[in-house]
């Protein structure tokens, strides 16, 4: 069984008829992905791509089963999108949208606290379970399918770790972006649970960066797990000076336990396998699997 998403997930993709969403989800559909519509209001009844346009995300899960969304909507509306999804029972939500303002996140998130529902991003590339779903941006011939877990906050890097573990011989369970935005909806910790208890994933690479303590928590949650699955540890950022954002809005260091290095040390505490160099994570994971 994959995490989140797999070859029977029923995807639509709500922006659809955008440029990004026209984009992404042809390339989608182009891998194998079974995208079963796409919503955008007011153009409901139309087909676009070959798939049924739908006006709300609860007339896509009534009318063709949808049970996994992803959504290219702009900032403004994107948290709207993130709680009509929620709201419509949709399991699996992936954000791609960058840019949300942090305010709409807060309220979303709290939204969407007990519904039935995971959120992925908002800020990421997506989730992608090699040879049946790509679900996000991510380039697709990148990843084959393997026995190696890939939880980043980075996107670039979750593809080149992917890449890594591949020329080892070794491919890719499933890989989940997390995003590197202040809130997001499944954190380091929870995407490495899921991994670790997938029977099929046995090791695990997470990727993480400077600031928050998203990094902490789930090595110390590998800790107590007491789990035997090798996670390979990485953290971008190291030599950004202090209080200076990188690139994500979440990767600001707040305070002495953000650091780079400071995270690394909790991870090797954990148990963690940390690599010091992004070009040592396939090496490191065939290492660990031996």
């Amino acid at each position: 069984m994959s995490v989140l998403v797999n070859k029977d997930s029923k995807i639509i993709v709500q922006g659809f008829t955008g440029s990004e969403g026209t984009f992404h989800a042809g390339q989608m559909i182009e891998y194998g992905t079974n995208v079963v519509g796409g919503v955008t209001p007011g153009k409901g009844g139309q087909t676009h791509l070959d798939k049924p346009v739908f006006n709300t995300v609860k007339d896509a899960v009534d009318q063709v089963g949808a049970d996994t969304t992803i959504i290219f909507v702009p900032p403004a509306f994107a948290a709207d999108a993130i709680m009509e999804a929620a709201d419509a029972g949709i399991k699996v939500i992936i954000t791609i949208t960058e840019g949300i303002p942090v305010a709409d996140m807060i309220k979303a998130a709290d939204y969407i606290k007990n519904k039935d529902c995971r959120l992925i991003g908002p800020n990421c590339p997506g989730v992608i379970t090699p040879e049946e779903a790509k679900v996000g941006i991510m380039p697709g011939f990148v990843f084959k399918k393997g026995k190696v877990g890939i939880v980043s906050k980075s996107g670039t890097l979750t593809y080149e770790a992917a890449d890594q573990v591949v020329k080892q011989g070794l491919g890719i369970t499933t890989a989940i972006g997390i995003g590197g935005d202040p809130i997001i909806g499944t954190t380091t910790k929870e995407a490495v649970e899921l991994l670790i208890n997938d029977p099929e994933t046995e090791a695990v690479v997470m990727i993480g960066e400077i600031g928050g303590q998203l990094e902490a928590d789930a090595a110390n949650w590998y800790k107590e797990s007491g789990s035997k699955k090798p996670v390979v540890g990485f953290i971008a950022g190291e030599t950004a000076p202090a209080g200076r954002t990188m690139g994500h809005a979440g990767a600001i260091v707040g305070g002495s336990d953000d650091t780079a290095q400071a995270k690394k040390k909790i991870m090797r505490a954990c148990g963690i396998h940390v690599v010091d160099s992004p070009a040592e994570i396939g090496k490191k994971v065939a290492e660990v699997l031996g």
